[in-house]
Order: structure tokens, then C-alpha cells, then sequence
């Protein structure tokens, strides 16, 4: 009897499409972050302070996952920035292939920053390429501080953390210390943003992170 690896055939188509994907983000010069974390943790919010305090600086678009609704993308919308959406109808995560098919959609000559708003799932977004620079993950504090020892390859395949709601903190036995360390103990480099979207503590630095990831982009694409 053999064993059939079908999650390895999966993985790579989808793989190689995330790869196209990849050499058309860096031709046009976009950089493109994919957001992820467990419903609820505040991506969406995030997505929506980040939106704000930019879009007058960097021309940005995002594409929105979710199994149903077009709740989140109408967020988005509200704040002034174009979107796309795209519903699973019950996987728990974008593909490459499902970001593929929409990126005709877009205008990639006139992009700074792509913005790729996965399902709600610590599991299996983590998993899947989709042709980005960097992969976000997000962690509230209302979540508790053993998510990086229960999802250990969300916050290994992260190039970022951030720790929302710190706001929070005192009405919770969040640790944040042990909650970095950990994370830190998977990806020895990741940087982690701790941060409030509702009061604005801690933004500034994880928006002078991403305009320096925006600026790398620009500089691969001269070249």
C-alpha cells in the first residue's frame, strides 16, 4: 500500500501560482501583506486606522476574504480605498489561485500596497502562499497569551505581530511578555507591535514599519 501526499500536490499549485503572482506584484513595484489572525482580533480595524493615516501617502487597494458577506470590504470602502471581494463559501482561507482570478481587477500600474484581508482562522491561512511580500499576524489580547504556543506556524511564517487591543490589558491576565517571547521563540526576528486601534497607542510604530516595507518594494522594482 502507498500513501497518496495529496496535501503536498495542493500545496504546490498552489505554490506555483503564488509565484506568478509574486513576479507580477514585484514587476509593477506593489507590496502586498497578507493580514491574518483568529475572527475578531481586529484585522478589519487595523486595516481600517491603517487606511486612514496613509491612503493620502500611498495609493493602496485590498482585497477582502471571508466565507460569506461583504461585511468587512464595505468598512474598507467607507474609508475611501478600493476593494475586492472574495467569499470561500466555507474554506477557511484565501488561496493563490482564488487572489489570481481577481487580480485583473485591479490596476497594479497605480498600486503602492495591496492589502490581502484573510479568513479568520489561526490554522490554515498561515499555510497557503498567496504571492506576498509579508505575511501579518494579528493577536488581541482578549485571545490569551498561548496562541503562539497553540498556532506556532501562524507566528513562525509571520515577517510581523501585532498585539491588538492593549487597551484591554488591565480588565485581562494578558502576559505580554510571555506572549512575545513565545512568538520570538518561533521566529527569533519578528517584530511585534503592540497597539490600541480604538485609543491610537502604538500605531505610529507599526505604520513606520509597513512605509518601510512600501519604500523596499518601490526601490526592488527601479532595479
Amino acid at each position: 500500500m502507498h500513501d497518496i501526499p495529496i496535501g503536498a500536490d495542493i500545496l504546490a499549485g498552489n505554490n506555483q501560482v503564488a509565484t506568478e503572482n509574486r513576479g507580477l506584484f514585484h514587476e509593477h513595484g506593489v507590496y502586498v501583506f497578507n493580514l491574518m489572525s483568529s475572527p475578531g482580533a481586529g484585522k478589519t480595524s487595523l486595516l481600517e486606522q491603517t487606511l486612514k493615516r496613509l491612503k493620502d501617502r500611498y495609493r493602496f487597494a485590498v482585497i477582502e476574504g471571508d466565507i460569506q458577506s461583504d461585511d468587512d470590504l464595505q468598512r474598507v470602502l467607507k474609508v475611501g480605498v478600493p476593494g475586492i471581494q472574495i467569499n470561500t463559501h466555507g474554506a477557511c482561507h484565501l488561496n493563490s489561485v482564488l487572489v489570481h482570478n481577481v487580480l485583473g481587477k485591479l490596476d497594479l500600474d497605480h498600486l503602492d500596497c495591496l492589502v490581502i484581508e484573510n479568513v479568520g482562522n489561526l490554522v490554515c491561512p498561515a499555510e497557503f502562499d498567496l504571492g506576498e511580500d509579508d505575511k501579518v499576524a494579528v493577536l488581541s489580547v482578549t485571545e490569551g497569551a498561548d496562541k503562539p504556543r497553540k498556532y506556532p506556524v501562524m507566528f513562525h511564517n509571520a515577517r510581523a505581530l501585532v498585539v491588538n487591543k492593549i487597551d484591554l490589558m488591565p480588565h485581562t491576565d494578558f502576559d505580554l511578555d510571555r506572549a512575545v517571547r513565545d512568538a520570538q521563540r518561533l521566529n527569533l526576528d519578528l517584530p511585534v507591535f503592540p497597539l490600541s486601534c480604538r485609543t491610537g497607542e502604538g500605531l505610529d510604530a507599526w505604520l513606520a514599519w509597513l512605509e518601510q516595507r512600501i519604500a523596499r518594494a518601490r526601490r526592488f522594482a527601479n532595479h
